[in-house]
């Protein structure tokens, strides 16, 4: 379906939300657990089907998510929003289960270089580390009192499927070998992120169109970064290629600390308002992420590159000044 084509009513745009993950994890100044705790409680009634709601990775790399535990364990969980959990291996995996998370997502460098400096490992022991995971979830022993996890899902990104700031252009053969090894372990659902922001919208629309041969639309996801300012409009290529599913950010958070100049995430507000102004459903209540997006600022101390914060929308109409209306 052309997104340019008004004839036909447009799918759903699924939005899932990662600021409280992939957003904070690049943050200087520390968030509270409180504070975390109520943004997740926040964006939980604004219409998301998901939200990454942290990460169980070691507290040495990623300070900024060392209360995982507290956070998912404290979270007010509406039934209607599965709250995922980022995993690096079976010890992750086990504390992320035991935290009551509602999917894992595991993740992988399509680039050799970048694997190693995010995840300290080849492409090669990344993958039998997933096996792992795959295995014990499987099995149901997901916790240390032996309790059953059936309904916990697995998700498994390929970072780097667009371009890598160490390696350059990544083949396309090579993502699409690593989505089949994905599926072929046992998991369900593939993200293809564009860490760094180096995607264009021709490739990614042929790239989406190649995975989607493999796995239907509600199992693919797509994660933009907005570093070139090309994030909406590889949205729309992806959108129009069959894929539905796609990771933003509140204020476009977000940055990937292992990537020279990774700067934020596609940014949610800015994403839903795209999305509305085109037609395109997403279920997201607009109005309230502007003013949550808004109070960011105070909470981060800087600036944030959300648009629609800053500007408002089209709807948003001003006064008219006074020497107009004297004419």
């Amino acid at each position: 379906m052309s997104v340019f084509d008004q004839t036909q009513p447009y799918d759903a745009l699924l939005v899932q939300e990662v600021s409280p993950r992939d957003g904070l994890q690049i943050e200087p100044t520390w968030v509270e657990t409180a504070d975390k705790i109520a943004l997740i409680d926040q964006l939980s009634t604004f219409g998301f089907s998901r939200i990454e709601a942290g990460s169980f990775v070691s507290p040495k790399a990623i300070p900024a998510l060392r209360d995982g535990e507290a956070v998912f364990q404290q979270i007010a969980r509406d039934p209607g929003v599965i709250y995922v959990a980022l995993v690096p291996n079976l010890k992750g995996a086990e504390r992320a289960l035991a935290s009551r998370a509602d999917e894992l997502n595991l993740v992988m460098s399509a680039s050799q270089t970048h694997n190693r400096a995010n995840m300290r490992m080849s492409c090669e022991a990344s993958l039998a580390a997933f096996g792992d995971i795959v295995r014990h979830v499987h099995a149901g022993d997901s916790t240390h009192d032996g309790a059953v996890a059936k309904s916990v899902t697995l998700n498994a990104s390929v970072a780097t499927a667009f371009g890598c700031p160490f390696e350059g252009a990544i083949e396309e053969d090579r993502v699409i070998a690593i989505v089949d090894a994905y599926l072929e372990t046992g998991i369900q659902g593939i993200t293809l992120a564009d860490t760094t922001g180096m995607a264009n919208p021709r490739q990614v629309a042929r790239l989406v169109r190649r995975t989607l041969e493999r796995l239907p639309s509600n199992a693919l996801t797509l994660h933009f970064h907005n570093t070139r300012g090309l994030g909406l409009a590889n949205v729309l290529a992806a959108y129009e290629a069959g894929a539905r599913r796609f990771d933003a950010a509140l204020g476009g958070l977000g940055g990937c600390p292992f990537a020279p100049g990774a700067s934020g995430n596609i940014c949610t507000e800015d994403l839903v308002n795209l999305c509305d102004e085109m037609g395109i459903p997403t279920g997201i209540d607009l109005a309230r992420l502007i003013a949550l997006s808004r109070t960011l600022p105070a909470l981060l101390g800087h600036e944030l590159p959300s648009q629609i914060a800053k500007a408002g929308r089209n709807a948003d109409l001003h006064p008219v000044p006074g020497y107009v209306r004297a004419l």
